[in-house]
């Protein structure tokens, strides 16, 4: 069992901040990437009531901001958020795809751990939308097996496509029977991303105004506004591309209870790499890297699926999320589509609550941030101050987040547990 705990936590908003003139193709920056690093920061700080210079050490998970933002050794730009409190402090930026956030996390936990250090701030951040889509695509393609992926024209909605294949194959399912089960989950994040004000797709937003709120009318979208993208995956399947930050400030378990903080301990986690071609693996219908981290992640934390009450997941492809509540023991293998049919995980569900902030579908992927995103968003559910929809029938006491980078390459699972 880890002895740590996240004391504080902030969440910006999540969207497209950027103003783009179609004619001369000329990008203005409305809220740069050192702005969404500091808000974070500082915001985080604020709600743990931890001075900068109390913090030993800054970890900053982000993908790519040498690519999408021009700035590598982003990490020492994490000194501005207090000149004065955090100048000669360490500061470290961890990169593991869109895994890159909760990396940075773990490798803060272990300083706290060993006795390195007494607090420290972790900080998620990426910074998108300067680039124009077959950028971005490129981008991320980086973050696949270059010489036999992205270097051949395979893009993640490709690589995930793979899954999906793979997945309806294994489990014989008709076209429309996949169709409307992952339509069910985007529908689903789109539902309790307009209750998130931090969402990129809240209220007003395009899945607002279109009235994606079920798998009807997503389904029943022209092709136009939901074409493929790579077969079956369709555009309502893939997560935004997004600009944001989060963050969470760790101490050590005894300390945050003998401050009175409202702590939330790291109950246990598990971190685990697949190899990182898909033509090496095993299947292609299962997380087997993702199942590892689940099992490492409840052994420490001593729990078993039946005690998880929330969660947030994976779901950067709608099939990724059906594998990661499979990967979770929420659902049994081959049966998630299912129960989404069913109506289960909504914020009704008694037992298990799935992305109630909308997940990366509504709330936004920028994916160096949503490690820690997921993480400080359910410190704020478990502490009872949500953000967002909340769970209808109860308060819950243990979280669980499942964050993957690249095509499920870097599987990260955290066990929360609230302190009473």
């Amino acid at each position: 069992m880890s002895t740590v705990s996240i004391v504080g936590a902030a969440n910006t908003k999540f969207g497209s901040f950027v103003k783009k003139n179609r004619e001369t193709g000329q990008v203005t920056d409305l809220h740069p990437i050192y702005d969404l690093l500091f808000e974070a920061g500082r915001d985080a700080l604020a709600d743990a009531s931890v001075a900068a210079s109390e913090i030993d050490g800054v970890w900053v998970g982000s993908c790519a901001p040498g690519l999408f933002a021009n700035q590598e050794h982003l990490a020492a730009c994490a000194t501005e958020i207090d000149p004065q409190g955090l100048r000669f402090k360490a500061m470290t930026r961890c990169e593991d795809a869109c895994a890159s956030g909760s990396v940075a996390l773990y490798n803060a936990l272990y300083a706290v751990e060993s006795g390195r250090a007494r607090a420290a701030l972790v900080i998620g951040v990426e910074k998108m939308n300067l680039l124009d889509t077959p950028r971005v695509t490129h981008a991320l393609a980086t973050c696949s097996y270059w010489p036999g992926e992205g270097s051949q024209g395979m893009t993640f909605p490709g690589l995930f496509a793979e899954y999906a294949k793979g997945y309806q194959a294994h489990y014989r399912l008709s076209d429309t029977e996949l169709e409307r089960m992952l339509a069910t989950v985007a529908a689903l994040g789109y539902r309790n991303g307009l209750d998130n004000p931090l969402a990129h797709f809240g209220l007003g937003g395009p899945s607002d105004k279109l009235g994606l709120t079920t798998a009807d009318a997503i389904m029943a979208l022209p092709p136009e506004k939901n074409p493929l993208i790579a077969q079956p995956l369709r555009l309502h399947d893939c997560s935004l591309v997004s600009d944001g930050a989060a963050a969470v400030v760790l101490m050590p378990t005894r300390e945050a209870a003998r401050q009175g903080k409202r702590a939330v301990e790291i109950a246990g986690i598990g971190h685990a790499n697949e190899r990182l071609a898909i033509a090496v693996r095993d299947n292609m219908y299962r997380m087997e890297g993702g199942n590892e981290a689940v099992r490492r992640a409840f052994g420490e934390a001593g729990i078993t699926s039946s005690a998880i009450d929330i969660a947030e997941v994976h779901d950067c492809f709608t099939i990724a999320q059906l594998m990661a509540t499979e990967a979770l023991g929420l659902s049994p293998e081959g049966r998630a589509g299912h129960d989404y049919l069913a109506g289960r995980f909504t914020r009704n569900d008694d037992r298990c609550a799935v992305n109630l902030s909308g997940g990366l579908k509504a709330k936004g992927h920028p994916v160096g941030a949503t490690g820690v995103s997921m993480h400080a968003l359910l410190y704020k559910q478990l502490t009872g101050e949500p953000i967002g929809a909340t769970m209808s029938r109860k308060q819950p006491e243990v979280g669980v987040t499942f964050n993957i980078g690249g095509s499920a390459v870097t599987n990260c699972v955290s066990v929360l547990r609230r302190l009473r």
